[in-house]
């Protein structure tokens, strides 16, 4: 409990956490911060009762009354009886505090929001469990720890991105982006007709799975777990395809959706999987960044490319020309051109899949495929281990490319801090 209002919190200007005033800026006005936070007045002695006036019997005069309160017509005036001004002074400010105290709370409890957000308290929200409990959701109103977390998450990823996309200068539309990068979006946006969806691929966020998904719904493949290479192009249809009248139809009308994954997380695991199992990436792009950052690298493969040569080749590229498997989530699928909605989470692959299943309404038999046995996935001690190895100087630099994607989807900056690492 607060026992006085902190208008500091609230932008009050002559604060000295008040932020600048000015048109378009936050904050409450002067007046406003005095009727709000104006100190309580001290108590006034008790005034003596006023003697009441004789009356005459028979005769019941009027009231006395301020000027401004006479009445409006002419006419005889009722019998009013007297107010001591006092009483009357004190319903007033009784009337008018009830407002002021209702306001204040519901402006602290903002205020408080936006700080904890300020402060990264909220982007501290630990991963949430792969397997959420089985059983329907509790209709007792009372939610479980993981519920709550799950709200939490949702409710910070919604308000970042509804301030981050309100700026003037951020696109309300793909026709609003530059070529290049409406380009992109509309070549990651998958169409299924059928069931009226809209699917923005990330690689190495499960694209593949969802993938085979939107092939067994057109019918191009019997089942989710048909064994064999994944082919990213056939019997797929893509948004960029389509006319410009058709593509604004379905941005409007069709259900938007995409999957996430912790940046750092899902680098790691592009690097794993391309540089140590796919000859093309190797020779494409592996023997480059060995010959680039590497002493005497000339003979490379491309096959011993460290996870240190390939953060600094990527904190060379340019963003919109990346390869698609590190390219930043944002500039994939552009999420203030396109409003998606539903933003699925990595960590809660399995559940965020069956919502988004069933709100399409697909066939029973369609289930999200369970991963490959073949699959190494990445945990948590793997990417603390990568990153406790590479030189932190490397990270920092690296962040401002993908803080995008750390901060609209409230994932937590990576703990470099050789306390951390010791451990």
């Amino acid at each position: 409990a607060l026992s006085t209002p902190p208008p500091a919190l609230l932008g009050c200007p002559g604060t000295p956490l008040s932020p600048p005033q000015g048109p378009g800026r936050g904050g409450l006005s002067a007046g406003r911060c005095r009727r709000l936070f104006r100190p309580s007045p001290s108590p006034r002695p008790p005034r003596p009762a006023e003697p009441e006036r004789p009356r005459s019997p028979g005769r019941a005069g009027p009231a006395r009354e301020p000027p401004a309160m006479q009445p409006r017509g002419p006419g005889p005036a009722e019998p009013r009886r007297a107010v001591p001004p006092g009483r009357s002074r004190a319903r007033s400010r009784g009337a008018a505090l009830l407002p002021s105290m209702l306001m204040f709370g519901v402006i602290l409890a903002s205020s408080g929001l936006l700080l904890m957000i300020e402060r990264g308290i909220l982007a501290q929200v630990g991963p949430l469990p792969p397997h959420p409990p089985a059983g329907p959701f509790r209709r007792d109103g009372r939610d479980s720890p993981a519920e709550l977390e799950l709200e939490v998450l949702r409710d910070t990823r919604n308000r970042t991105i509804r301030a981050l996309c309100g700026q003037r200068s951020m696109p309300r539309s793909v026709w609003e982006l530059p070529p290049g990068q409406r380009r992109t979006v509309l070549r990651h946006l998958l169409v299924s007709d059928k069931y009226r969806f809209l699917y923005c691929y990330v690689p190495k966020v499960a694209c593949s799975n969802w993938k085979r998904i939107l092939k067994v719904l057109d019918g191009a493949l019997e089942s989710v777990d048909v064994q064999g290479k994944m082919d990213h192009k056939s019997d797929l249809v893509f948004l960029g395809d389509m006319k410009p009248e058709e593509i604004s139809y379905r941005l409007k009308h069709y259900y938007k959706f995409i999957f996430v994954r912790n940046p750092m997380e899902r680098l790691l695991s592009a690097y794993r999987n391309k540089f140590g199992e796919i000859k093309e990436y190797q020779q494409k792009y592996g023997v480059e960044i060995v010959r680039r950052y590497r002493k005497n690298g000339g003979n490379s493969a491309g096959d011993d490319v460290s996870f240190s040569e390939f953060l600094r080749y990527l904190l060379d590229e340019d963003v919109e020309r990346m390869n698609e498997h590190w390219m930043p989530i944002y500039n994939l699928c552009q999420p203030c051109a396109v409003r998606y909605d539903f933003i699925g989470s990595y960590e809660r692959l399995h559940a965020d899949a069956n919502h988004v299943l069933e709100h399409v309404q697909s066939p029973s038999f369609v289930r999200f495929p369970e991963r490959q046995a073949w699959y190494k996935p990445v945990t948590a001690e793997t990417l603390h281990y990568y990153l406790c190895n590479t030189q932190p100087r490397l990270i920092k630099e690296l962040l401002p490319k993908y803080i995008l994607d750390f901060s609209l989807f409230a994932y937590p900056l990576p703990n470099i801090t050789s306390e951390f690492c010791r451990q």
